[in-house]
């Protein structure tokens, strides 16, 4: 192992000691007790198999056979999540054949950031990840069950099922993704489009077009944001079948992944002889595989939230300052839009989660001392799947990337570190992503503008007001102001002021997620603006300095001035009502920092 891998994971064991040996005690405890369905009273398991088909209830009455429980996310808005209608009964036929049931034990919402983006909506976005994590839990709170599979592609949505899951950590767990769609319009055009319309040269029509050929079918989008970043993250950890992140909806290759997944969980069951449930798997090593593979890769920054939450779902306390350790010494080896032009198909193309994993590993960058769902070692991941006369095989990942422009190999490598940084500073804390970014724009130091509100900044930008060197402040965005919605709605204004030749900067408390672009971002700042953090004393014009390259946000005001300045307060009811956003006060006001996973489940505080 490299040295600073294995330091930073005995780092995370020792500091999660306690918390991890209590997490597993009474994962242990609930073990023990399984089969729960024989815990039922004959009223109470009645009700639970009353709707099964006769063969269904026969098998359900032995506690010697397997019932797999279905979580799903399915809706048919959602591109990524329309295929996942047939799955249930691909399922179901699969646990047949193995002598048990399936049963759909519950869905849990699913909300895309692609529909929301710069609407109300968004700003339920990053709450949406506790609520699927706890109907998740509502639907296996029945004690039905042996195993469970988990239907999930998108943003909120993986890291909530896991979340959820994670509370019954003592049953066995597959993740089951559904795939990509096929490539559209190329990114670069997507962009010059984008920008274009931003800049008042074309019209929406022109727009509209655009953006359904680059969306256009059923499957994930394309681009390397936070849903396709979940994808090669559970991968890497091993809740998948290998190679099965990036197989495109609707192919027999993926039905055929479909139920194999649903095969091994029922043999992975403590009534096959099974010993290892999902909170077995998801261990210190496993957690962080998954930041090596998110750094690698140059993934959602996203993540630098989520899976603080997921790891502390299963006692482990990770935080920022592991991320940017792993970062200095992880190889950066792919080239995918946003941090490139090309999309995972390419990559998947090029050799794909398989390729890169076998690399990590030869390279000493990933532990293989790990559970997976398909036994012991990460090395059997370094293969990709296909189908030979009509059965699933394996094969091994191939020697070298088919497409060295999008996927490198570890030792040649697009750049030598993550690109991942933290950002410390007397305006507060948060990172940057800088895989995109080049290096001539990573230190921006320019007078600030600020807005309270996203759109205030269009109305700028039209008018000519920001066109000049300046950081732009967009305060008033974290998670206890308005569910910290993403601010992509930003990115192609910002983008045009930076091709104009001007120094430009965002330093944000709100998110802006997997498609972080080639301005610098400053973001996830706290204490955020709504608790008095330094953003709120910032005024227009005071000098900010952007430093990605030393790791430094601050503003140069005199010390004892800035601190005595009022924080500036913001209207904020307009994101508080409408749109469901009443219902979710109180996760709000619950919610904890960023680097604590913004959520309310283990925010003692609140």
């Amino acid at each position: 192992m490299h040295p600073t891998i294995e330091k930073v994971t005995q780092r995370i064991i020792e500091r999660s000691r306690g918390t991890r040996e209590d997490y597993l005690g009474r994962m242990d405890a609930l073990k023990a007790l399984s089969p729960h369905r024989s815990s039922l009273s004959c009223g109470n398991l009645a009700h639970g198999i009353a709707a099964c088909p006769q063969s269904d209830k026969d098998t359900l009455k032995f506690m010697n056979k397997a019932n797999v429980a279905i979580v799903s996310a399915y809706n048919d808005m959602l591109s990524a999540h329309q295929p996942y209608q047939t799955f249930p009964d691909v399922i179901r036929e699969a646990a047949h054949g193995m002598g048990s049931v399936a049963q759909f034990a519950g869905g849990t919402p699913a909300m895309c950031d692609g529909v929301t983006q710069g609407q109300p909506g968004m700003e339920l976005s990053l709450f949406s990840r506790d609520t699927i994590a706890m109907s998740t839990a509502v639907a296996m709170s029945h004690n039905m069950f042996d195993a469970t599979l988990l239907l999930g592609i998108c943003d909120k949505i993986v890291p909530g099922l896991l979340i959820g899951a994670l509370s019954f950590g003592y049953l066995p767990t597959i993740l089951v993704p559904a795939g990509p769609m096929p490539s559209g319009l190329p990114n670069k055009e997507k962009q010059r489009i984008r920008q274009l319309y931003a800049e008042g040269k074309i019209g929406k029509e022109e727009l509209l077009e655009a953006e359904s050929q680059s969306y256009h079918s059923p499957g994930t989008c394309t681009f390397y944001g936070t849903a396709n970043s979940n994808q090669l993250l559970v991968e890497v950890m091993g809740l998948h079948l290998p190679g099965a992140a990036f197989v495109h909806p609707g192919t027999e290759l993926r039905d055929a992944l479909t139920k194999a997944a649903t095969e091994q969980v029922i043999r992975l069951s403590k009534p096959h002889g099974g010993t290892l449930g999902l909170g077995d798997m998801v261990d210190e090593k496993a957690i962080v595989n998954a930041l090596v593979a998110l750094l690698v890769t140059g993934g959602s920054t996203n993540h630098t939230i989520h899976w603080i939450a997921i790891a502390r779902a299963a006692g482990i306390i990770i935080d920022w300052n592991d991320y940017a350790e792993l970062s200095s010494v992880v190889p950066s080896m792919t080239r995918i839009y946003p941090n490139g032009q090309e999309d995972v198909n390419a990559f998947h193309e090029a050799g794909g989660t398989p390729y890169l994993i076998r690399e990590l590993l030869n390279g000493g960058y990933l532990h293989n001392d790990v559970e997976t769902v398909i036994g012991h070692g990460l090395e059997q991941y370094a293969r990709m799947p296909e189908l030979a006369d009509g059965a699933l095989t394996w094969k091994p990942a191939v020697s070298e990337s088919r497409r060295p422009e999008v996927l490198s190999s570890a030792t040649e490598p697009f750049a030598p570190n993550g690109g991942l940084r933290v950002l410390d500073g007397n305006l507060g804390r948060g990172i940057i992503k800088v895989s995109a970014v080049a290096p001539e724009h990573r230190t921006v130091r320019a007078p600030a503008v600020v807005f309270n509100d996203q759109n205030e900044l269009k109305a700028a930008f039209d008018v000519g007001d920001l066109d000049r060197d300046c950081v732009v402040v967009v305060r008033f965005q974290g998670p206890r102001a308005n569910g910290m919605p993403e601010l992509h709605k930003l990115t192609p204004y910002l983008g045009v002021l930076q091709d104009r030749g001007f120094k430009v900067g965002l330093v944000t408390d709100g998110r802006m997620s997997g498609a972080s672009g080639k301005v610098p971002a400053a973001i996830h700042v706290y204490p955020e603006a709504l608790d008095g953090g330094p953003l709120a004393r910032v005024r227009d014009g005071d000098m900010i300095l952007l430093d990605a390259e030393a790791g430094s946000l601050s503003v140069d005001v005199d010390e004892a001035a800035f601190a005595a300045r009022e924080p500036a307060g913001a209207d904020l009811q307009a994101s508080h009502h409408g749109y469901g956003r009443e219902l979710f006060g109180w996760l709000r006001r619950a919610a904890s920092t960023p680097e604590e996973g913004a959520s309310f489940f283990w925010n003692h505080d609140a």
